[in-house]
């Protein structure tokens, strides 16, 4: 599906560098005004855009979950990045789940999209918030993401909390401790303002998850493009490529930089990573293809 589509006129989105809270609240209002569909309005709007390319029902699709996105962005707003900008990572999340969402699978768009909202968001947040940059394994960026949400209360961890938690995300107990205190002050409700009368957080959203089809679901897509995927996507690329991606992206533990790659291979340390973007651009499109193909 080639095609683009794009929201109609609503109040616009604040950005960092303005004041944006009376927008956001305009923006959120607005829309509220879009109706939840039925499962039978869905799939049928689901079938016109899959089978006709409409982008009317594309667009109707993107509207009545918009919602979500505000709900889902706002369990972000603890790293301190702007409410607006969450919240536009998450709407382009939820137009690619809308290109990539199958009615036939037998599961809502709701359910579907949040994978694609979350994983926006979170590769904003990756890029703009400075203390993640010190997460460099992938250990780190899971203990990153998953803390806030692992703790029982604001309080400080305990020993057997943190222990706990250490053996959960296979990171140092040390680890454990030091994100902690990197991440306090910073603490916020993953169930939104309780005097918000926004009542679509994800938990009164969605039915029972602990059975939910989109799991499955997307652990089966995940297992796919941790296995096969990956190695599908290391073997398009050449020795050199290969070896660098492996080396800056691929280990637990002491990632090469770009100067130590540059020294192995007799080059600078700018060609080191002309080379990486390109694998990774390379590696992105096979996988993909596997994910369209799934």
């Amino acid at each position: 599906m080639t095609q683009a589509f794009a929201l109609p006129a609503l109040p616009a989105l604040g950005s960092a560098g303005g004041s944006a809270g009376g927008s956001i609240d305009a923006y959120i209002q607005a829309a509220r005004q879009f109706p939840l569909l039925t499962q039978e309005e869905e799939f049928r709007l689901a079938t016109r855009f899959r089978d006709e390319a409409d982008l009317d029902a594309a667009r109707e699709l993107v509207l009545s979950h918009l919602r979500l996105v505000i709900s889902i962005a706002r369990g972000y707003l603890g790293y301190g990045l702007p409410h607006a900008d969450l919240i536009q990572e998450g709407n382009i999340g939820l137009m690619k789940a809308v290109k990539r969402f199958d009615p036939q699978r037998g599961v809502r768009l709701v359910s579907f999209a949040i994978h694609w909202i979350k994983a926006e968001i979170h590769e904003y947040v990756l890029k703009n918030w400075r203390m993640v940059r010190l997460a460099t394994t992938k250990a780190q960026r899971k203990l990153f993401f998953n803390l806030r949400s692992m703790k029982p209360t604001s309080e400080t961890l305990g020993p057997g909390q943190v222990a706990d938690i250490a053996h959960r995300l296979s990171v140092k107990p040390d680890e454990v401790v030091e994100m902690e205190a990197r991440m306090s002050g910073h603490d916020l409700a993953l169930d939104g303002d309780t005097d918000d009368d926004e009542v679509f957080a994800p938990i009164t959203y969605l039915a029972d998850s602990s059975s939910e089809p989109v799991r499955v679901l997307e652990n089966r897509a995940r297992e796919h493009l941790h296995n096969e995927g990956l190695q599908s996507a290391l073997a398009s690329l050449d020795p050199r490529s290969r070896r660098i991606v492996e080396a800056r992206w691929l280990v637990d533990e002491n990632p090469a930089t770009l100067h130590e790659l540059a020294a192995e291979f007799g080059v600078s340390a700018e060609r080191i990573r002309q080379i990486e973007v390109k694998a990774m651009q390379k590696m992105r499109a096979t996988l993909t293809l596997l994910v369209a193909e799934a």
